[in-house]
């Protein structure tokens, strides 16, 4: 069975979500950004299956699914990845597959498959309330940093991203990566190239973003999406390092301006690295999103 598998375009975006939406999974990687700014760093490509849409990735060298997503017959979609892996001769893999998914999927195939649950690509969700709010004792160094920056910079003032003003966002990007040594860093040069783009196709892509000034100059931008009906998603975040509190007012004004109606927001994964996982887990998420790595059991190769 060959897959008719293709790159994501702009064009196939109400397709794809139309699949996407009606499940209730908060993990970032369903949103259609990033799928389409992602694709070309991992070979992505999607394909309806079965009446559901299925996505492949490629991860050191290897191809991995996605779990069948949509209302269409997710055992025949499963069947015809395995069928696909076993005529192309590579082992079956799924990623980002959640518990109910894989719950599913052991109803399905009962004892044939096998899941690991990996820490580093965890989503971290919060209560967007309490991250506007910053109320409490455990909230207290954000607010001492905010008060901080508001103190330094009294003519500060939060906008969101517009067509008028994208390019000076543009701009501290490309200056934020000169500072930051991303050009000698291949996986920072990697997400770097993504924020750019995403300033780029911001409307094509139908985000929301928001920047801080001081000074009249932009200090920190942030851009991202809804993923579910009650999670909204932080994809992009950048801030001068030297401007002390822009972080965490960036997240502050942004949420409270473009992102108030959602119940959570996923600031997603830390990719394992110790100084973002120490970062992330000083917001207190709620939960995390579990991501499953999926496959057969006994398959050795």
């Amino acid at each position: 069975m060959e897959i008719p598998f293709k790159k994501p375009e702009l064009k196939d975006r109400e397709t794809i979500l139309r699949h996407l939406k009606p499940g209730s999974y908060r993990g970032c990687e369903r949103t259609f950004a990033n799928i389409y700014l992602w694709a070309r760093f991992y070979d992505l490509v999607w394909a309806p299956v079965e009446g559901t849409v299925v996505f492949r990735s490629t991860f050191d060298g290897q191809y991995s699914y996605t779990y069948p997503a949509g209302s269409g017959d997710h055992r025949a979609a499963i069947e015809g990845i395995l069928k696909e892996c076993e005529e192309k001769g590579h082992p079956f893999a799924l990623h980002g597959v959640s518990q109910k998914e894989y719950d599913e999927l052991e109803q399905y195939f009962p004892g044939r498959f096998k899941v690991e649950w990996p820490r580093d690509v965890e989503d971290y969700v919060y209560e967007t309330e309490k991250l506007i709010q910053l109320s409490g004792k455990k909230y207290h160094g954000k607010k001492n940093h905010i008060n901080q920056f508001k103190s330094a910079c009294p003519d500060w003032s939060y906008e969101p991203i517009t067509d008028e003003n994208v390019e000076e966002c543009f701009q501290m990007a490309l200056r934020w990566r000169r500072l930051n040594g991303c050009e000698g860093d291949p996986e920072k040069n990697k997400e770097m190239c993504v924020a750019l783009n995403s300033l780029r196709l911001f409307k094509e892509l139908e985000l929301k973003g928001g920047l801080l000034r001081a000074g009249g100059e932009v200090v920190a931008f942030t851009l991202g999406e809804p993923v579910s009906e009650d999670t909204f998603v932080v994809h992009i975040e950048k801030a001068y390092a030297d401007v002390r509190g822009a972080y965490p007012l960036i997240n502050q004004q942004f949420l409270e301006h473009e992102a108030a109606d959602y119940t959570y927001v996923n600031r997603e994964d830390d990719t394992g690295d110790e100084g973002l996982r120490k970062a992330k887990l000083s917001y207190h998420p709620v939960f995390m999103v579990e991501k499953g790595v999926v496959t057969l059991k006994g398959d050795i190769r």
